[in-house]
This record gives C-alpha cells, structure tokens and sequence, in this order.
C-alpha cells in the first residue's frame, strides 16, 4: 500500500530537491571527499554521533532496551574520555557497536502508525510520526539547553556538517539508486520505507546497502 496520498505535492517538492542537490549539495559533498582527507571526516562522524548518545540513550530506555541503553552509555563514556571527546571510537573496537534509535521509532514501537508519507523539500522522505519525533528528540538533546551567547553558528555548523557528511557517504548510492530506477520518486519513497522498517526491528530485517536517510 503506497499511503502517499500528497503524492502530486510530494513529487513537486521531490523534483525541486533533486534539482538544488544536483546544482549544490551533491558538488559540495564531492568537494568535501576530496579535500578532507577519509580518516577526519570519519573523526567527524564520530564525534556527531558521540554527541547524539543522550539522544539515542533516552529512546533505548523508553523502548525498555535496557541492554542497549548500557552500550550507549558505555559508547558514550569510553568515547568522550579515550576516544578525545568522541573523535575516536574506541568503543567500537572493544566490542561495543554503535545502534542508533530516535523518537519515531520509539512510536513505533509502542504502535503509532507513520501517518501518509511526505517529501520534506530539501530534508527529504519522512512522516508525521518522524516529525514528531525529531521534535521530541531536539528535547532530548542536553545541548538544544546550552547556551552559545554570541557563538551562534555553532549549532548550525552541527547540522550542517551532519547533512555534508550524510550526502557523501551516500554518493555512490543515489547515484545507482537514479541510474537504475524506472521511477526514481518511488524507488526512493520505497527505500525509505524499507530502512525505517528495519531501523523500527533493530535490524532484524537484515537488508544490506540501505541508503542512510
């Protein structure tokens, strides 16, 4: 069942982000891979999700995961101290796997239906259930309180450079994704269906090569 019933506004706001990624977000993504060398941008990425723990703890326990919300927490703590504030992740190497969980998914969990699917311009696929969750979740996030004075590009710089980094490590897909696709539009609404089923079962689904959304 498709449940895309905005699906004429969707493709509208669909056609527009392709156009804007391929004028800007795909060329500076590429800029991005070849000037700043493999092992900082992965420094990066480390140290963004070291920052998302508290984020990732609260709906691990509010899913009654408590072995999961005890990795997070060691994640956490063995990556701040060893790990230079999460730019190595030590934790990974002992054993302890990164998982990632988010309020849409705690929804889920306790049976919230996703709602018709939608096309945030720019942002991409989502739903109401995930919107409301990234609202819930910004709540969640100890540093949404802190206070940066005069230093306000901060924040905007977290999230900017957690969209660069999301679009280079995905690259390749897209690019396959659209090459291979007779419906561009629908193959990608399906794989975000197909990854956000499979993030809700922790995985159990067992599909490969998921695009990270």
């Amino acid at each position: 069942m498709e449940n895309d019933p905005f699906e004429n506004l969707n493709r509208t706001t669909f056609d527009f982000t392709i156009k804007v990624d391929k004028a800007v977000f795909r060329p500076t993504a590429l800029v991005y891979r070849r000037v700043v060398p493999q092992t900082v941008r992965e420094s990066f990425r480390n140290f963004l999700n070291n920052l998302n723990s508290p984020v990732v703890f609260a709906n691990d326990v509010l899913q009654g995961e408590i072995d999961r919300a005890g990795t997070t927490a060691l994640r956490a703590g063995i990556n701040t101290t060893l790990g230079i504030g999460g730019l190595l992740d030590i934790a990974d190497r002992w054993g302890y796997v990164r998982h990632s969980e988010d309020f849409g998914q705690t929804l889920a969990v306790y049976g919230i239906g996703e709602g018709p699917y939608l096309f945030f311009p720019l942002l991409g696929p989502g739903n109401p259930r995930d919107l409301l969750g990234y609202i819930i979740d910004f709540a969640f996030d100890p540093l949404t309180y802190v206070q940066w004075g005069d230093e306000i590009w901060v924040p905007y710089t977290r999230f900017g450079i957690d969209l660069l980094d999301v679009r280079e490590r995905n690259i390749e897909t897209f690019d396959e994704i659209e090459m291979n696709s007779l419906d561009y539009y629908a193959s990608v609404r399906s794989l975000y269906r197909q990854t956000r089923a499979n993030e809700i079962r922790n995985g159990a689904m067992e599909i490969q090569d998921l695009p990270d959304f």
